[in-house]
């Protein structure tokens, strides 16, 4: 028995020890490159993402360690010069990979205050003496492809295997096609490839082919933000990767081994945004009565949040809260999340009556109690108490509310566009100061909005009655609350709002 325990510890050790052993013995990629390759720290931070974020899940991670030490702003010349190239070269071994991607910030001024990153444009051997503004340090600056060629041969000194990838392309078009950099640093990064014998991937290319195939429409938005035509998406970075893996495969790079034959690509978890009100917000399946919830999320970047429209058509604060509407939703309620809040069009009607909807008038503790036209009894609040519930509950839960005031409904009295703000719209204010939460005038806004198109385009908005939109009147509310969203001060929610 003793010798049986004994042969079991030894071959445990030797398990364990070889599995060390082939943990180290893995291939590393290590990834080089400016903001395009990993933005920021490379946690989708303002919805930006690098595809050296993504190019791992492209590859068998059981074999082949992935590690990206790309820097935003970093240039060809920057990022050795902060010694971020050293970090890389000292840890290379044989077999080792180093993919590299330059070309962004190299056009930026040689010498300056502000970043002196810039390079001398080509692959030459001039040189240029400065005395660093920025760093105060006197400095010989080379060309782009010097730079290039350095990394590449120190690389190639540690027995690593080298691939050069011409800059990402921007999200620039002109007579639907995206300009290529195959004149400058696109051409320049395969010349000094070429010149070393090492693996060249023409990504600027080869992006800007899948982005033509897409159009401009459908690119600016979902794998590149209006806000910015360099940085891509997360879906921009995995349309990265993709193209630099699709051209291993295609290579005699020993890289292409570990490619998997059918990636699961995993985005990052989307924050939930949660909508709730009357059917000014909901979806009623009526193309006459759409409520602007239904076209929000088309401003909302879609792969980082997720839009639940839980809006209810004909309910008021009252009637979302005892139907067990409001406890659907605090359930599914998660820290971080957002609740956009958002009641009074149906609060003013009958309480002890018909619909049974009715709220209290104003935001104090009275209550009424109605019996109801199955003979059981409810016990009615005002509006701000109903108002006040969900925001509390939504805080205990860690969500983050956001007060709405109604919609304004298509009525001009005295050729003005009919305020809510001696009613419901002071009352949710009134509410959202109370507790500390955002708050989103909307009535006023797209108040001043309708005035400003006239009664006669207003009325197009309007085609069942006066409070229901179509199609047109819930985009503009939609835009109205995106545009709103994204003026709050600190509020989270407007990095994901796509304007």
């Amino acid at each position: 028995m003793k010798s049986i325990k004994i042969l079991l510890t030894i071959l445990l050790v030797f398990v364990f020890f070889s599995f060390t052993l082939k943990q180290e013995n893995k291939p590393t990629v290590f990834i080089v490159g400016d903001s395009t390759v990993k933005n920021g720290k490379g946690d989708g931070t303002g919805g930006l993402w690098g595809w050296g974020d993504y190019i791992g899940q492209f590859l068998d991670t059981t074999k082949v360690t992935i590690e990206n030490h790309a820097l935003g702003g970093t240039s060809s010349r920057t990022f050795q010069d902060k010694e971020l190239w050293n970090v890389v070269l000292n840890k290379l071994k044989k077999a080792d990979y180093v993919l590299i991607q330059f070309g962004h910030n190299d056009d930026g001024p040689i010498n300056d205050s502000l970043r002196a990153r810039g390079t001398i444009k080509g692959i030459g051997n001039e040189t240029q003496e400065i005395d660093n503004i920025l760093t105060k340090k006197h400095e010989t600056v080379h060309s782009y492809g010097w730079y290039i060629q350095k990394i590449i041969r120190e690389a190639k000194s540690k027995g690593a295997i080298v691939i050069v990838c011409s800059p990402i392309p921007r999200n620039d078009w002109k007579d639907g096609k995206v300009p290529r950099n195959n004149q400058s640093y696109g051409l320049w990064a395969k010349q000094i490839a070429e010149k070393e014998k090492v693996s060249f991937i023409d990504l600027n290319n080869k992006m800007a082919l899948e982005m033509e195939k897409l159009g401009e429409e459908k690119v600016t938005g979902t794998y590149f933000y209006k806000k910015d035509h360099t940085h891509t998406s997360a879906k921009g970075a995995v349309l990265s990767a993709s193209v630099i893996i699709d051209q291993l495969k295609e290579s005699t790079n020993a890289l292409k081994n570990y490619i998997l034959k059918d990636p699961k690509i995993v985005f990052p978890a989307r924050k939930k945004v949660f909508l709730i009100g009357d059917s000014t917000m909901a979806n009623n399946n009526d193309a006459n009565a759409i409520g602007w919830g239904v076209e929000f999320p088309a401003y909302c970047d879609t792969t980082r949040i997720e839009v639940l429209n839980k809006a209810r058509g004909g309910r008021s604060s009252r009637t979302f809260d005892h139907e067990g509407l409001w406890d659907e939703v605090k359930n599914q309620l998660q820290s971080g999340d957002f609740i956009l809040i958002q009641f009074g069009h149906n609060d003013a009607g009958a309480i002890d009556k018909e619909k049974f909807r009715g709220s209290l008038k104003g935001i104090g503790e009275e209550t009424q109690e109605v019996t109801l036209a199955d003979g059981s009894k409810e016990i009615v609040h005002t509006f701000g108490w109903y108002m006040t519930k969900f925001i509390r509950e939504a805080k205990e839960k860690g969500a983050i509310p956001i007060v709405l005031s109604q919609t304004p409904r298509n009525e001009w009295p005295n050729d003005k566009v009919e305020r809510r703000n001696e009613t419901y719209g002071k009352w949710s204010k009134e509410i959202a100061d109370r507790e500390k939460v955002l708050y989103i005038d909307l009535n006023e806004i797209v108040a001043l909005k309708y005035e400003a198109l006239g009664k006669e385009k207003v009325k197009q908005f309007f085609p069942k009655d006066h409070t229901h939109t179509g199609l047109e009147g819930a985009n503009l509310n939609a835009l109205t609350v995106a545009e709103s969203i994204k003026k709050l001060k600190d509020c989270s929610l407007k990095d994901y709002i796509l304007l």
